[in-house]
C-alpha cells in the first residue's frame, strides 16, 4: 500500500506543534512603545530679511536673532547677490546667478541675443520639487512679493499677502495648523524698502525700526513652532537669511544664521587665502560678454596684471588670453607656460588682416615654482610704426620689449578667459592658481609697476581710475569672480572646478585675514537649498548642479542622534 509522504510531512508537524504546546506554553504578549525608537522628524524653516546687510545685523543685535545664534552656525558675511529675483533663486535652486542666469523682477532668464531662440533653456529645480519628491511632506512659502509666488508655484500653501505683518501672520497659522509640514519658507520685505529710504545703515532709524521688527516676526513664528502638538517629535533646522544685504540696484553682503538647539555657536568665515585650481582642461573663469571693453584693437595702450602660482613645469598650455587657440590664425593676446619653467606672451592678428603667425615675447620667469609670482604686461603705441609689448615678473622687466604694430588689431571674439588655450596644437593644461587680475586702459610705466606689485587698496592705486576690470578671486565659494574695479564685468567659472583654502599661502597685495579654524566655510545664499536637503537627508546628487553647500555635515557629532 502506497503512502502519500505530503500527507505523513503534514502529521508529523502537527504532532511536533502540538506537544510543543503542551510542554511550552506560549508567553504573554509584550507591546513595544515603538515611538520611542523612531527618530525626530527632521523639517525646515527658512525666514529671509531681504536686504539686511550682515554687518547692520551684527550692530542693531535684534533679540530673537541674538538669542537664536547662540545655538547657531552663523555668518555676517554672506556672499552678495545680483539683485533681489537673483538671490532668491539661488537660494531656492542651491545655484549661483552664473548658472540659473535670472536678475531681473519678472524672474526671466536672461537671454544672449546672439544665442539660438530655439535652443534648449536650462531651469533649475527648486527646493520644494526636491523635498515632495523624496519625503512625504507638505509645503509653504509666505511672501508679499507677488513676482516670487508667481515664480515658486509648486508648495501646498502659498497664501496671498501684501505685507510682512500679514506674511508672518499666515506663516504662524499654517505652522499652528499644518502637522505635515517638511519645509516652510517666509519672506520679509519692509527691511530693504525701508534701507531705500535713509540708507542701509543701522543710523538710519527707518531701517534700524524695521529690523527690529522683523526680529519680533521672527519671534512670533518661533513660537509657532515650539507650541506645535508633535514639536517635541520634531527635529527643527532653523535658518534666518536675507537675499542680499542693501539694495536691489546695489546689493552687499547679506548673513546666514542656522540654528538648532544642538548647535555650538561657531562662527562661520573664510578661513586663508581660498583659491580655485585650475588643473584640467574643462576648468575656466570668462567674462560671457564684455561689450567690446576688453577687445583693445590697433592702437589702445593697455595693462594686464595677475599673480600666479604653478604646481608644475609644463609648456605649451595657455592659461590667460583674450585669443583664440594659438594657431596659424593666431587674433588676440596670450599668456602660455613655456620650456624651463618660463613664460610666454604673444599677440596677433591675423583674422584682422595681419601676417600669418604671431609675436612672441619670450623666456618670462622662471614663474614655475610654486610660489606666486606677479606678472605684468603692457602694450603701448610709441609712434606710428611701434607698439610694444613688455613683461615684468613681481616688478621687474623681462626680456626685450617686441615691436607687435604689425599684428595690426589684436583684438578677438574670445572671450577673457582663465583657463586651458592650445598652443601648436599641443593638448596641455596647467595646474594653477591665480589671483588680482588687474586690467587698466593704459600701459603703466616701469615705476608704478614696481611700487604697487604688494598693493593691498586697490583703490590707492596711482592708476584706479584706469581700471577697468579687477578680479581678487578669492570668493571662497560659488561660481562667480567678482570684478571689483569702477568699470567691468564679471567673470564666469565653469567645468571641473573646486575651491580650497591655502591657508596662509597668501597672493602679493593680498590682505591676510587671521586663520581661526582649520575649516574655511564662506557662505552664500545657495547653500540654504543644499542645507534644507542635508536636514532632511535628501541625498544631493551630481545633476543637482549645485553650487551651495551643506557645511553641517562638519558638525554632525554635534546634533546626530
Amino acid at each position: 500500500m502506497k503512502i502519500r509522504i505530503d500527507y505523513m510531512i503534514s502529521a508529523i508537524i502537527a504532532l511536533m506543534m502540538f506537544t510543543s504546546c503542551k510542554k511550552y506554553p506560549n508567553p504573554d504578549p509584550v507591546f513595544e512603545e515603538l515611538v520611542n525608537n523612531v527618530a525626530p522628524q527632521r523639517k525646515v524653516l527658512v525666514i529671509s530679511i531681504d536686504g539686511l546687510t550682515g554687518t547692520e545685523l551684527q550692530a542693531v543685535a535684534p533679540v530673537n536673532i541674538a538669542e537664536l545664534q547662540k545655538n547657531s552656525k552663523y555668518s555676517y558675511n554672506t556672499l552678495a547677490t545680483a539683485s533681489d529675483a537673483a538671490g532668491w533663486v539661488s537660494m531656492v535652486t542651491g545655484t549661483s546667478f552664473s548658472k540659473h542666469q535670472i536678475v531681473s523682477d519678472d524672474f526671466e532668464k536672461n537671454v544672449d541675443p546672439d544665442e539660438d531662440e530655439h535652443g534648449t533653456i536650462t531651469v533649475q529645480r527648486n527646493v520644494f520639487d526636491y523635498i515632495t519628491q523624496y519625503r512625504p511632506v507638505k509645503t509653504a512659502l509666505v511672501t508679499p512679493w507677488a513676482n516670487l509666488r508667481e515664480y515658486i508655484k509648486n508648495t501646498d500653501f502659498s497664501p496671498v499677502v501684501s505685507t510682512d505683518l500679514a506674511a508672518k501672520d499666515s506663516a504662524v497659522h499654517i505652522i499652528q495648523t499644518q502637522q505635515g509640514l517638511g519645509a516652510v519658507f517666509v519672506n520679509f520685505r519692509a527691511v530693504e524698502s525701508a534701507g531705500d529710504d535713509g540708507g542701509f545703515v543701522a543710523s538710519n532709524p527707518n531701517y534700524k525700526n524695521a529690523i527690529v521688527k522683523s526680529d519680533e516676526y521672527v519671534g512670533h513664528i518661533l513660537a509657532a513652532v515650539k507650541a506645535r502638538k508633535n514639536y517635541s517629535k520634531e527635529d527643527w533646522l532653523i535658518i534666518i537669511t536675507s537675499n542680499h544685504g542693501g539694495s536691489n540696484d546695489q546689493p552687499s553682503n547679506g548673513f546666514t544664521i542656522a540654528y538648532n538647539p544642538a548647535f555650538r555657536p561657531l562662527e562661520l568665515k573664510k578661513s586663508g587665502f581660498n583659491s580655485v585650481l585650475f588643473n584640467s582642461a574643462t576648468t575656466q573663469a570668462i567674462v560671457p560678454d564684455d561689450h567690446g571693453l576688453y577687445n583693445m584693437g590697433a592702437d589702445q595702450d593697455f595693462t594686464v596684471q595677475m599673480q600666479v602660482k604653478f604646481a608644475k613645469v609644463t609648456s605649451n598650455n595657455g592659461f590667460l588670453s583674450k585669443s583664440n587657440d594659438a594657431s596659424t590664425n593666431f587674433t588676440g593676446w596670450m599668456w602660455y607656460q613655456s620650456s624651463g619653467g618660463n613664460m610666454t606672451m604673444s599677440a596677433g592678428g591675423n583674422l584682422n588682416g595681419a601676417p600669418t603667425g604671431r609675436v612672441n615675447l619670450t623666456t618670462i620667469g622662471p614663474v614655475s615654482d610654486n610660489t606666486w609670482h606677479t606678472v605684468t604686461m603692457t602694450v603701448k603705441r610709441i609712434n606710428a610704426t611701434t607698439r610694444t609689448m613688455t613683461a615684468y615678473v613681481d616688478g621687474v622687466l623681462k626680456g626685450t620689449p617686441v615691436n607687435i604694430h604689425n599684428r595690426l588689431s589684436i583684438s578677438s571674439e574670445e572671450p577673457l578667459k582663465i583657463g586651458k588655450k592650445t598652443v601648436d596644437g599641443v593638448n596641455a593644461f596647467s595646474t594653477l592658481n591665480s589671483a588680482n587680475l588687474l586690467i587698466f586702459n593704459t600701459a603703466l610705466d616701469p615705476t608704478t609697476i614696481s611700487a604697487n606689485v604688494s598693493l593691498k587698496d586697490v583703490t590707492k592705486h596711482p592708476n584706479y581710475q584706469n581700471l577697468i576690470g579687477y578680479w581678487p578671486m578669492d570668493e571662497g565659494a560659488e561660481s562667480v569672480y567678482y570684478n571689483k574695479a569702477p568699470q567691468g564685468y564679471n567673470m564666469s567659472l565653469s567645468g571641473a572646478y573646486s575651491w580650497a583654502s591655502l591657508t596662509d599661502n597668501y597672493p602679493p597685495g593680498t590682505v591676510s585675514e587671521p586663520i581661526l579654524s582649520n575649516l574655511s566655510i564662506p557662505t552664500t545664499v545657495s547653500d540654504v537649498a543644499a542645507l534644507s536637503l542635508y536636514w532632511m537627508k535628501i541625498d544631493i546628487l551630481s545633476d543637482f548642479n549645485y553650487d551651495g553647500k551643506p557645511y553641517l555635515n562638519n558638525f554632525e557629532r554635534e546634533f546626530l542622534k
